[in-house]
């Protein structure tokens, strides 16, 4: 990729946000009859296939022996993590209202920025920090009962 916009992170971190805004409403639709684990599986299906076809489009598939023992832990300590995160997020739209839930649901902001900072050793300002605060703030406010 190029410089510019469109090769930064920002970009990508907005594309991302914008997509998982999508995946919020069109679930909280598409369970509207349908058990929340089974609808999970489903998506999770699409998934596959969609990077599968998206592998083999671009040619950026790569040997499985070049990936190292340690990158295969995390990476399947990641599945595990992403399967349970998206069972309990169905669950959390199957019972609640997604302009809700999804909010609620970033609050993993919040705990990437405190685990990233505890075990990853990285480094975040005040300004960063009140960011973080004020995502905080938001989160409580949306999931308090009036």
């Amino acid at each position: 990729m190029g410089s510019g916009f469109f090769s930064s992170w920002t970009f990508w971190a907005l594309l991302s946000a914008t997509f998982a805004a999508l995946t919020a409403i069109f679930a909280k639709v598409g369970i509207e009859h349908v058990n929340s684990d089974f609808a999970t599986l489903l998506r999770t299906a699409v998934v596959l296939a969609s990077l599968a076809l998206i592998l083999y489009a671009t040619g950026q598939y790569q040997p499985l022996s070049s990936i190292s023992p340690r990158s295969y832990l995390f990476l399947a300590l990641s599945g595990l993590a992403t399967g349970a995160s998206w069972l309990c997020y169905f669950r959390a739209l199957k019972l609640g209202p997604a302009s809700l839930v999804a909010p609620v649901d970033k609050l993993s902001v919040v705990l990437v920025a405190i685990i990233g900072v505890l075990l990853l050793g990285e480094k975040l300002d005040l300004r960063q920090w009140g960011g973080i605060g004020l995502i905080t703030a938001g989160v409580v406010m949306l999931a308090l009962k009036r």
